[in-house]
C-alpha cells in the first residue's frame, strides 16, 4: 500500500465513496522546470536534521531508528550514533522540492523515478544537484497496474488510454513495462490526474470513466477496483471488468525508494550522512527481527507509532503492517548491489538512464541528466551488520512452480497470465545453445528475471513435427507414430534445460545470479507448431520458413500472483 501525494483513508478496507468515482478531474503535466519558481538558499548546518518521511512501507524503519518519535528519543538508534533527526512527513514532491531548494531540509525522499523528474530543477545550481544516498526499500507489491476490457498482456495498451498521477511514483513503472512489451510512453495515451488516492482527481476515479483503458494504483484502489483482487463485478466501488494485469508483487524490481541529499550539505556534513546510513541499515535488520515478535510491548509501540506517523491514526496498524509487507528492504547486501555492482541489471546507473528516456517520453522532462550517488565504502558499514554474507535462499517454492506448470500445460493455459514472451530458434538436430550465439536473448531473459522477480519463466521446447508428419503419411502403425511424438517430448525438453541451463551459466559468467527456482522448463514436443494444427495432428510445413519456425525453444514470463504458494519474497 503507497501513497505519495495523499493520506491513505483509514478505514479497512481503504474505500473511496461512490460520488468519487463518478468523475474524474485531468490535469497537465509540463517539466517541473516550467512550474518550479522556489530561489534556492544556503544551508545552515541544522544540528537537527530535518528528514522527510513519505507514506510507505520503508519509513518505517526510519521511525524505529529514531525511536519511534517525532524528534530523536533517548537510547534510539539515532541517539546512539550520536545524530539528532526531526521526521516530518511529506507526500507532496514540489513541497518536497520548496523545501529542499530552500534547505529548510537538505533531503529528498521518494522514488527513483520521482527524483529524477525534479532532477532537472535541481540540477540548475550545482549547490542543490542531489546526492542519492541510500536505498531503502524495492516495491514488492504496493503497486498496480489495472485493465478493463480485452485487454490481457501488456501488448495490448497500445493505443490505450492510460491514468495516472502527474509526478508521481508510477512512470517509470508504466515505462518499463510497456519497453518490456516493445513499445514506449509514445504508444499509448497518458491522461494526468492531480492526485495518486482519496479524490476524484485520482487514477482510481478516473478509471471509472469509459474512455479510460488503464490505470496506475496503489494496492487498496486496486483491490477495490477489481472486487478483492479477482475481477470487479460493477457492485460497491468496483469497475465491471477490472482485473489487475500487473503488480509490483511480480514486477519487484522496478520501482525504487531511496534518500537523496544536496551536494553543498553532502560535502559539509558528509560524516552526519554517512552516520545516518549505517544506522538505516541497523534500522532494517533489527525491524525485521522486531516484526518476528508480534504482540510484544515492543512491537505495538513500534507499529502504532508508525500508523500514527504515516496514516495519522495510531489504530491504522493493520494497513501499517500492510504497508511493511509490501517494501522489500534493501539493505547493506541490497545497497552494494544497487549502487556498487556494475553486473547488476536492475543497478542504479540502469535505473536512471531507464527513467530518463521514460520521462522524456513523457513530456516530464526535456533532456536526459546524469545521476549522482555517494559511492560509500560499503566495508565500513560493516560493524554491527548480520546480513552482509550469504546465499539467498530460493524464492520460488519449485515443487509448487512446477505443479502450476504442469497444471496450465495440461489445461493449455500457459498463455494464463502471460506478460512477456519471445523465443530462441536453433538449427536441425542442434543440442546446444552458445552464448556467442545467443547473447542478445540471453541478456533480454536475464533483465526480464531481474526486473520481473516474482514471475515465474517458463522456458518451452518445441520440436519439427515433418518426421512425424512423413511417417504418419507412409502409413505406419499408431505404435510407432507414438513412439515418435514422444521422442520429439524427450527432445525439446532436453533443448529446453540446455536453453535454461546456458542462460544460468552465461549470466553467472557475467556476475549475475540468476534464481534457478524462477525458472520452469516444460517441453511442448510437436504438440504446438508455429503454423498450426490439422485436427490432432500437426499440420505439415508449407515452407521451408515454416518449417524452420518450429525449431524454437521460447520464452514466457508469467504472472503467478494468485498462486499464493508460489512466490516465497526475500
Amino acid at each position: 500500500m503507497r501513497t505519495h501525494f495523499a493520506a491513505l483513508l483509514l478505514s479497512g478496507a481503504m474505500a473511496v465513496p461512490g460520488s468519487i468515482l463518478a468523475a474524474a478531474k485531468f490535469v497537465d503535466a509540463p517539466p517541473l522546470t516550467q512550474v518550479a519558481k522556489s530561489a534556492v538558499a544556503a544551508c545552515p548546518a541544522h544540528d537537527v536534521l530535518p528528514l522527510p518521511l513519505i507514506t510507505w512501507g520503508g519509513d518505517i524503519a526510519t521511525i524505529y531508528a529514531n525511536g519511534n518519535q517525532v524528534e530523536t528519543a533517548r537510547n534510539s538508534l539515532f541517539a546512539r550514533s550520536n545524530l539528532k533527526v526531526r521526521l516530518a512527513r511529506e507526500d507532496v514532491l514540489s513541497r518536497q522540492l520548496d523545501n529542499y531548494l530552500a534547505c529548510r531540509s537538505p533531503f529528498l525522499r521518494g522514488t527513483m523515478g520521482m527524483l529524477g523528474q525534479v532532477a532537472e530543477v535541481t540540477d540548475r545550481d550545482p549547490r542543490t544537484k542531489m546526492v542519492v544516498i541510500y536505498q531503502l526499500t524495492w516495491s514488492a507489491g504496493g503497486d498496480a497496474l489495472v485493465v478493463k476490457g480485452n485487454v490481457r498482456r501488456p501488448q495490448e495498451l497500445r493505443g490505450k488510454s492510460i491514468a495516472l498521477q502527474a509526478y508521481g511514483p508510477h512512470v517509470d513503472y508504466l515505462a518499463k513495462v510497456l519497453r518490456d512489451a516493445g513499445m514506449s510512453l509514445k504508444d499509448v495515451k497518458l491522461r494526468w490526474v492531480k492526485d495518486l488516492t482519496g479524490t476524484q482527481e485520482s487514477p482510481r476515479a478516473a478509471f471509472a470513466q469509459a474512455d479510460i483503458d488503464a490505470a496506475m494504483v496503489i494496492i487498496p484502489d486496486a483491490l477495490a477496483l477489481t472486487s478483492g483482487g479477482k475481477v470487479g463485478t460493477g457492485a460497491e466501488d468496483s469497475v465491471k471488468g477490472a482485473r489487475i494485469l500487473l503488480s509490483t508483487k511480480t514486477a519487484n524490481r522496478i520501482i525504487s525508494d531511496v534518500y537523496a541529499v544536496r551536494s553543498d550539505f553532502f560535502q559539509a556534513h558528509r560524516p552526519r550522512i554517512e552516520s545516518l546510513v549505517r544506522t538505516l541499515m541497523l534500522a532494517e535488520e533489527q525491524l525485521a527481527a522486531l516484526v518476528k515478535k508480534k504482540g510484544t510491548p515492543e512491537y505495538r509501540a513500534m507499529i502504532s507509532a508508525a500508523a500514527k506517523l504515516l496514516l495519522d491514526s495510531a489504530d491504522a496498524v493493520q494497513d501499517t503492517e500492510g504497508m511493511y509487507a509490501d517494501a522489500n528492504f534493501a539493505g547493506w547486501r541490497g545497497n552494494v548491489a544497487f549502487f556498487g555492482d556494475p553486473k547488476n541489471p536492475r543497478r542504479f546507473d540502469a535505473l536512471g538512464t531507464e527513467i530518463d528516456e521514460a520521462l522524456v517520453a513523457a513530456g516530464l522532462r526535456t533532456k536526459p541528466t546524469p545521476y549522482a550517488h555517494a559511492r560509500w565504502d560499503y566495508n565500513a558499514f560493516k560493524a554491527g551488520l548480520a546480513n552482509t554474507a550469504g546465499v539467498e535462499a530460493p524464492r520460488f517454492d519449485a515443487p509448487a512452480v512446477s505443479q502450476v506448470v504442469t497444471r496450465r500445460a495440461q489445461k493449455d493455459q500457459l498463455g494464463e497470465g502471460q506478460l512477456f514472451n519471445f523465443a530462441v530458434q536453433f538449427k536441425p538436430n542442434q543440442n546446444s545453445f552458445l552464448a556467442g550465439q545467443y547473447g542478445k536473448e540471453f541478456d533480454r531473459a536475464i533483465n526480464l528475471a531481474a526486473t520481473y522477480g516474482g514471475a515465474v519463466i517458463t522456458v518451452e521446447g518445441h520440436a519439427d513435427p515433418l518426421a512425424y508428419v512423413r511417417t504418419k503419411k507412409q502409413g505406419e502403425t499408431e505404435l510407432v507414430l507414438s513412439r515418435i511424438r514422444q521422442s520429439a517430448k524427450n527432445l525439446s525438453l532436453t533443448r529446453a534445460n540446455a536453453v535454461r541451463d546456458s542462460v544460468v551459466a552465461y549470466a553467472k559468467q557475467k556476475g549475475i545470479r540468476l534464481d534457478p527456482s524462477q525458472f520452469a522448463v516444460v517441453g511442448h514436443g510437436i504438440d504446438r507448431p508455429r503454423n498450426g494444427m490439422c485436427g490432432t495432428d500437426p499440420c505439415a510445413p508449407a515452407t521451408e520458413a515454416q518449417w524452420l519456425a518450429n525449431m524454437r525453444v521460447e520464452f514466457r514470463i508469467i504472472q503467478v500472483e494468485a498462486e499464493e504458494n508460489v512466490f516465497k519474497p526475500n
